[in-house]
């Protein structure tokens, strides 16, 4: 089944593109989806498991959550990530990665700049980590030129298992315990951290097609979906459902 024709999506790639599929799991099945996935891939050699977490950054009117909510064909994540297996313990300097993400449909492309930002340096998560320059500047230096000023919103971190699948290589992880906190104070309701009870398996890689032998995820009773922990943060903040904490 061809998703993407349905939808108006490409079917082939563009450079730097790579087709991104993403399968919500729900609460009862995150230990079985993580049994699954150790018998049919290998655990990445390198950084088999680590906290991620990142920074977003959106317009004051929140436009590519909006794009988001309502399934826009094109759109745009900024984001400012750094990772749990980076965090030292005596280190001078922390690692920070510049991203933007680009999505048509089911094929996306990301490109990041590494910072080496001694501590002294890192501004507090409210005013973007970074400084203003820096970041304008790196986005441009990437091509993006946003319309609408861009300010720190919301930060995400969950645990991350990556994988690869044994016969293809592909790529795929496995993210769960997804937890969040706003940091633009001015979107009214205000509120302790939030957390997701689902999990997502995303599978990353240069065909449409599933692995076979990834297909058996259905048993599971799940199909592709658009799951975004950037949009379902915001939709538990704002309607004040998932776990409140």
């Amino acid at each position: 089944m061809n998703i993407l024709k349905k939808i108006g999506g490409p079917t082939n790639l563009k450079p730097g593109q790579r087709f991104e599929r993403k399968f919500a799991i729900i609460p009862t099945n995150l230990d079985l989806a993580y049994a699954f996935l150790r018998q049919l891939c290998r655990p990445d050699r390198e950084y088999p498991v680590d906290r991620v977490t990142s920074l977003y950054f959106d317009t004051r009117d929140l436009d590519q959550y909006q794009k988001s909510e309502s399934g826009e064909f094109r759109k745009n994540k900024v984001r400012i990530r750094w990772y749990g297996s980076d965090m030292k313990k005596g280190a001078t300097e922390i690692p920070f990665y510049l991203e933007i993400k680009q999505r048509e449909g089911f094929a996306s492309s990301k490109l990041r700049r590494k910072f080496l930002v001694p501590i002294s340096f890192i501004k507090p998560v409210q005013e973007g980590i970074l400084n203003k320059t820096t970041i304008t500047q790196t986005l441009a230096s990437l091509g993006y030129f946003p319309e609408k000023p861009l300010r720190p919103v919301i930060v995400i971190s969950y645990r991350r298992y990556r994988f690869s699948e044994i016969q293809t290589g592909v790529r795929v992880s496995f993210d769960r315990d997804i937890r969040a906190s706003i940091v633009a104070t001015d979107l009214g309701r205000q509120s302790g951290g939030i957390r997701l009870e689902n999990g997502v398996i995303e599978v990353k890689g240069p065909s449409i097609d599933l692995p076979i032998t990834l297909r058996r995820l259905r048993f599971l009773d799940i199909d592709w979906s658009r799951f975004s922990k950037y949009g379902n943060c915001l939709d538990a903040y704002f309607s004040q459902s998932g776990d409140i904490y």
